[in-house]
């Protein structure tokens, strides 16, 4: 890990653990959003790859966020991770479109 801040640096340990996951490495992006009392971090991936990230009954998810919660002790600031589902917004998004041109007419 790099000596930057500890933000990027909790920023890239998820990504490298993301892209070591997943088919679609290219894929994997970490945006941070600040939350009372610490930070999100919304980890986006191809959606093929969602279920990697998940793993079976969320046990992937849960050990990322136990390692996340490891490194924020270290840093004493809070870091939470939310994993994106890139299809639900896709199909929100689709579903909102379709309904535009009824509500016109």
């Amino acid at each position: 890990m790099s000596e930057h801040s500890p933000e990027l640096s909790a920023v890239e340990l998820i990504t490298e653990i993301a892209r070591s996951l997943v088919d679609k490495p290219g894929e994997v992006s970490v945006r941070t959003a600040p939350n009372e009392g610490g930070t999100f971090l919304h980890l986006r991936v191809d959606p093929t790859d969602v279920g990697k990230i998940i793993g079976k009954q969320g046990r992937t998810a849960r050990s990322l966020r136990t390692i996340l919660g490891a490194v924020s002790t270290k840093l004493n600031h809070r870091y939470s991770l939310e994993i994106v589902e890139q299809a639900r917004v896709d199909h929100a998004r689709t579903e909102h479109a379709q309904a535009e041109p009824a509500h016109n007419e």
